[in-house]
Order: structure tokens, then C-alpha cells, then sequence
């Protein structure tokens, strides 16, 4: 199905620190996600109650399946490929938190959470139901819904930590300079759903800036031009669309937006070194 993409715009805090809630998607996964990452205070709560697929993680694989849990901080490189047989559904809500936000209280939850950029594992503390909940009261709003949505988003942090409590800490990644929330969720989708047909000028216009002011914010944010953030995400998804050895050469280079199997055969030896025919062997 296409993502059920929910915008809440929706502040909340726990412990005294400020939360944003910036969308909620509920997505049968039928086409991979490229490597991307997220900035400075982004969190990303992933919840699979069926079906199955593959995460790669700062450089880790992990097989993904029924009642799979996990999160994704800021600047953790990531990419989701499902079973195209079984493809996985998937709840994920996606979180701005302020960095050092001031506080009048101990904040355990939420030091917790921040201090814990990767997490996966099988969920322990009903986060399914949370989900589905906060999914439906966005859906159908009915009395009282804003005040319940705060409530759950609560709950759900809470029911997150204490799934950490048994497992080993994810990784940890360097801080980097902030953007605000919508132009960092604008510059992330873009190049996350549509690396077939970028353009700089689109994105330009998307963020409400010129070319060069959108080309030194990506510098400036990401340490990477807009062609190296280009060929990340179309190299990203064709590594991924490799493993599905169903696909043949035609059809990936044509979803990847490329001419003729020919471009994109030399586009992925100049960024990777090797012919995707070579990749896919040695997968």
C-alpha cells in the first residue's frame, strides 16, 4: 500500500524536555529505502508488527521480523530493503528533540533516550498496540485526540527506554550543526524518496532558497555537494535493488532514473569500483 503519512506537527514534553513529533507513517514496505541518516536531535521510532526484510546500520546488517523494534538517532546511516514476498509493515514516528534543552528535573527517560542514537531488537513492552492507538486517534480525531496523540507519544518514549534497560548500547555518533525541523525533513525525503528524478533547482525550490544558498547548506550540514548527496542516494538504492536478484539490469536502471542499463552500469563502477553485474555476485 502507499504510506499512510500522518503530519502531526505536535509538541509535547517528558521530564521537562521539549518534544516535537513531526509525522507518523504506517507503510506496507514493497520498494527499498536507501542509506540516509538524519540530523542533529532526529530520532526515528521503527516498529514492524508483521512481515520481513533487511536493515543496514552503520555498516551493519540485521534481519528484520515480526514485532521487530528499533531507532535510528541523528546522523545514523541507514537503509531498509523488505522481502519481497513477505514485505514488512511498518509503523515509524519521527522526532525532533531540542538539544540541551534546560530542565528543572532529573530526566532519566529521556537522557536515556537521547544517549542512545542505535537501538534494534524484539520489543518487550507492547509498543504494537501504542502504535496502532496513536495511529487511529490521528486518523479518526475524535474528542480529545490532541491530548491522547501526547499521552501515547509519552508512553511510547517511556516503553522505548525500557526496552533498552536489557540490551548493550547502540552506537554512538558525532554531533553536528542543527538545521530547523522542516528544511532538515525536506532535504532527507527528498533525497530519500525521490533519487530517481533529482534536481537542485526542485530542492531549491523546495526549501525556498537559491541553488548556491541550497548548495552551502548541504556543504555546510551534510560536509557533501548536492552531486555527492546525488550519487549517494541513487548508489544507495541500486545496492540495494542488486539484491533483489529478480530485478534484472533493465528495470534498475530505469527505476533509478538512468537512460539505458549501459549509464547506469558506468555510474555504479565509477562510484563503487566494480560493474553491478560483479556486485551481485558477490552478494
Amino acid at each position: 500500500m502507499n504510506p499512510n503519512r500522518l503530519n502531526l506537527n505536535l509538541s509535547f514534553s517528558l521530564e521537562g524536555i521539549p518534544v516535537q513529533a513531526v509525522n507518523m507513517t504506517c507503510e506496507r514496505f514493497l520498494r527499498t529505502i536507501p542509506s540516509h541518516s538524519h540530523g542533529s536531535g532526529s530520532y526515528e521510532i521503527h516498529y514492524i508488527p508483521t512481515g520481513y526484510g533487511k536493515l543496514t546500520a552503520d555498516g551493519h546488517i540485521f534481519d528484520i521480523g515480526p514485532n521487530t523494534l528499533f531507532v535510528t538517532g541523528p546522523h545514523v546511516e541507514h537503509a531498509q530493503a523488505p522481502r519481497p514476498q513477505e514485505p514488512m509493515l511498518e509503523y515509524c514516528v519521527y522526532l525532533k528533540i531540542k538539544e540541551n534543552a534546560r530542565r528543572k528535573e532529573d530526566a532519566p527517560v529521556m537522557d536515556s533516550f537521547t544517549a542512545t542514537p542505535f537501538w534494534f531488537g524484539a520489543d518487550t513492552q507492547g509498543v504494537h498496540g501504542l502504535m496502532h492507538q496513536l495511529a487511529a486517534e490521528l486518523e479518526r480525531r475524535p474528542i480529545g485526540y490532541l491530548d491522547q496523540a501526547r499521552l501515547l507519544l509519552s508512553q511510547l518514549l517511556i516503553y522505548i527506554v525500557r526496552n533498552y534497560q536489557s540490551a548493550r548500547p547502540g552506537h554512538t555518533v558525532p554531533a553536528q550543526s542543527s538545521l530547523t525541523d522542516l528544511t532538515s525533513v525536506i532535504i532527507e525525503e527528498y533525497f530519500l524518496y525521490e533519487y530517481r528524478n533529482l534536481s537542485l533547482e526542485e530542492l531549491a525550490k523546495r526549501l525556498g532558497r537559491s541553488p548556491r544558498q541550497t548548495q552551502r547548506l548541504l556543504l555546510e550540514y551534510y560536509g557533501k555537494s548536492y552531486q555527492q548527496k546525488k550519487a549517494e542516494a541513487k548508489m544507495s538504492a541500486a545496492a540495494l535493488l542488486l539484491a533483489d536478484k529478480s530485478k534484472n539490469m533493465a528495470s534498475i536502471s530505469e527505476e533509478l532514473g538512468y537512460s539505458s542499463p549501459e549509464h547506469f552500469s558506468a555510474a555504479f563502477r565509477g562510484y563503487y569500483g566494480t560493474t553491478p553485474r560483479e556486485y551481485r555476485k558477490g552478494l
